[in-house]
């Protein structure tokens, strides 16, 4: 069977989607850093629809610490398969990224970061790629910042080489990027910012002058279910369109994306894609963070508890569902804000319809992934409203535990977990109250009583997995 490629786009079944320009015309406008399943199937599937009326939005990507993209894609010419999965689903091949740069590729990458094409640097690299601490600020203490303090001219991590591209990009005079993140971190645009500013004041005090007049960091928030990719998606990609494709994406057709609008320079007209640009990005971005991926991680640590594998799987059992849509209506719509226009109930009832959706097979596993990380914008910051308007937090409480009891599982039986804070998780996995004492996760709740009394009784009760169905109804 043929291999996926620019060579072999014309041989395509008519109804499979394919770019709508010249690919050779297109120039990196964009350089992103994490061109994983979630780029590759919101960002980059956007700027590929904006080609067609603008070829200086294409994509550099760099991926720093694996190489596995890179060489699927680099047999593909950079082309993969974006599957979009509802009751029907449509396939289309998405041509944005014109390159994929690897970490051992340090020339091109700073050559990329300071290319006068460049004017928007993006990434998608999990709420622990940007080394921050508990109250969202660098981490001066972490082993990659350490680094790349002593060795400004290598850097690991993406803080030093976002800095390091900045002051190339001042010494040769060229225009201020905006730098864009596009990851589940609540007010992740100012968080990158100050992180970046932090790390250049530490190396080169006339770039953390001129980033702090000329480049913007734009809050934004995405949003669309995207499971990880597997042999079933690769079949089923090839009985489509008939070729082989390495390593193909799948979504939902549901997909949002809000960025604030505050660009250092030229601004992307991808309202043609379907994004939204606004004054404020804070509302959408807590509706998303505390409902949806709330609602995700409560279900993966409660699911997995009682057997279940995916999402789906998880609201077919009535008890999940109904315990979702209680915990999102009852306990987290009350400490929104939300922008205008948004309806938080017509929101709720879309999520469940989504979480529902039988043809996307997103793995509990995956999402219970880094809980360290996740827990604290997903949950943790609910609470924190809760427990200052004087509601209770009894049902917020449980997922919390079942993360806990999550953790003493895989340390009683010797398996490992994938989180930053793995080794000192596990370490204390039968003792709760150690983790919960964590204040790089808790902060300020690791002394609230009445938290603590909430997950004592949440704890205890699902000594039976089904326990938490006995909490508030």
């Amino acid at each position: 069977m043929t291999r996926l490629s620019d060579a072999a786009l014309g041989t395509l079944p008519a109804a499979i989607g394919r770019p709508d320009y010249d690919r050779r015309s297109v120039r990196s406008g964009v350089v992103h850093f994490g061109p994983g399943a979630f780029h590759r199937a919101h960002q980059a599937a956007a700027f590929d629809r904006l080609l067609a009326d603008d070829p200086r939005w294409g994509i550099t990507a760099i991926s720093l610490n694996s190489r596995g993209v890179a060489d699927a894609l680099a047999p593909q010419d950079g082309l993969y398969t974006l599957a979009r999965l509802d009751a029907e689903a449509d396939y289309r091949v998405i041509g944005a990224i014109r390159g994929i740069l690897t970490g051992d590729e340090r020339a091109a990458i700073l050559a990329a970061l300071a290319s006068e094409d460049t004017r928007i640097i993006s990434m998608t690299v999990t709420e622990k790629g940007y080394c921050l601490t508990a109250a969202g600020e660098l981490d001066f203490g972490h082993p990659a910042i350490q680094s790349d303090l002593q060795n400004p001219a290598e850097p690991r991590s993406i803080i030093g080489w976002l800095a390091a591209g900045l002051g190339e990009r001042r010494r040769r005079g060229l225009p201020a990027p905006t730098l864009l993140s596009c990851d589940n971190l609540a007010n992740n645009g100012r968080k990158l910012g100050g992180a970046v500013r932090a790390f250049a004041a530490a190396t080169d005090p006339e770039t953390t002058r001129w980033i702090d007049g000329e480049v913007r960091f734009p809050n934004a928030m995405v949003d669309s279910i995207t499971p990880a990719t597997d042999d079933m998606l690769r079949r089923r990609v090839s009985d489509a369109t008939g070729m082989v494709d390495a390593w193909p994406i799948q979504r939902e057709r549901f997909s949002q994306w809000v960025i604030e609008d505050d660009f250092a320079g030229e601004r992307p007209t991808l309202e043609v894609a379907g994004v939204t640009f606004a004054g404020d990005v804070h509302g959408y971005e807590a509706a998303k963070l505390r409902l949806l991926n709330g609602a995700h991680s409560s279900l993966a640590y409660i699911g997995l508890a009682l057997g279940h594998a995916t999402v789906a799987a998880a609201m077919a059992d009535d008890r999940l569902a109904g315990f979702a849509e209680r915990m999102m209506r009852e306990d987290v719509a009350p400490s929104l804000a939300p922008p205008p226009g948004l309806d938080v109930a017509a929101y709720i009832g879309s999520i469940l319809a989504r979480f529902a959706n039988p043809a996307i097979e997103h793995r509990l596993s995956q999402i219970a992934w880094d809980g360290s990380q996740k827990l604290p914008y997903r949950i943790l910051d609910t609470v924190r409203d809760a427990l200052a308007a004087g509601r209770p937090v009894d049902r917020l409480a449980v997922p919390v535990a079942a993360w806990l009891r999550f953790i003493e599982r895989a340390a009683s039986a010797d398996e490992p977990i994938t989180d930053p804070l793995a080794d000192r998780l596990l370490a204390a996995g039968g003792d709760w109250r150690a983790i919960v004492a964590m204040r790089e996760i808790f902060g300020d709740l690791a002394n609230a009583p009445a938290f603590l009394s909430a997950i004592e009784r949440a704890h205890a009760a699902l000594a039976d997995p089904a326990g938490f169905a006995r909490e508030p109804a």
